[in-house]
């Protein structure tokens, strides 16, 4: 069904209810409605969920970015609070507006991102982002010695699938901020990489590979306690973003994106030297 041209709220009694519908990262799709009973549309079953409330949604006809959010209890089966600590909510796609529960027409009132999400007992708030903040871009990219692609994505032109491997864990460390590998490339060459759960309480969340240490890969964030041994992983390798690993590794200098040949401010600091 296309969404409804209806005036909204025109009767002194409306049929009417919110709606949210989040998509994480990882792919799993959750919708939710203020009714008091499920509403299915579009494919989706929304949930009952009137304990999630949304703030006033704030629209503008400029390129200012609209404003919302959304906050609620850590009571939904869908929505716990490990999952919340872990960033599966984080950066994920979000959309909400309003549904007649009867005839369900509807029409969404906002789309965006999920920003900054935190909880403070048994309650938790996410800030949400609108698509208009894609039009804070800078369209001319600052200088600087250092390539600006992401590696493997737009503008380095090189193939993901060649610098991805799977592998198994096979340890993790006592604070679990660290883990070591079997299988996969040589650990050197995924420093600033990324690690991917196949398996496990994980499964799905991607983890930055912050520096090598010995055998041990640092990690962006702890690994859940219930994390284990012989869990399968994916394992990407990463890049410094310097032109001399550009060249020498990939083979890939004609696609950097930088100016490491480019004077820095600091020149403009220096002093004349005297000829004799």
């Amino acid at each position: 069904m296309p969404e409804s041209t209806r005036v909204w709220f025109s009767q002194t009694l409306e049929t009417v209810a919110i709606w949210w519908r989040l998509e994480r990262r990882d792919g799993v799709t959750l919708g939710f409605t203020s009714h008091d009973r499920d509403l299915s549309f579009d494919g989706l079953l929304h949930r009952t969920a009137p304990g999630m409330v949304p703030s006033a949604i704030r629209r503008t006809a400029d390129f200012e970015a609209d404003s919302a959010e959304v906050a609620g209890a850590l009571s939904h089966d869908s929505i716990r609070e490990e999952d919340l600590a872990a960033g599966r909510f984080d950066g994920g796609s979000i959309a909400m507006g309003l549904v007649d529960w009867e005839t369900l027409e509807r029409m969404t009132l906002y789309a965006g991102t999920i920003g900054a999400v935190g909880h403070e007992g048994a309650g938790f708030s996410a800030e949400l982002r609108s698509v208009k903040d894609l039009l804070s871009r800078q369209i001319v990219p600052r200088t600087a010695p250092t390539c600006r692609a992401e590696f493997c994505a737009g503008g380095c032109t090189l193939s993901a699938h060649a610098f991805t491997h799977q592998a198994t864990l096979a340890a993790i460390s006592a604070d679990g901020g660290a883990v070591r590998v079997t299988g996969g490339p040589a650990i050197g060459l995924l420093a600033f990489g990324t690690l991917r759960w196949i398996d496990g309480p994980e499964a799905g969340l991607v983890r930055r590979i912050e520096a090598i240490e010995g055998p041990w890969l640092m990690l962006d964030r702890t690994t859940a306690a219930g994390v284990s041994a012989g869990t399968r992983i994916e394992l990407r390798e990463g890049c410094d973003h310097t032109l001399g690993t550009c060249a020498a590794r990939f083979g890939n200098a004609i696609n950097f994106q930088g100016e490491p040949f480019l004077p820095g401010n600091d020149l403009l600091t220096r002093y004349p030297a005297a000829q004799r």
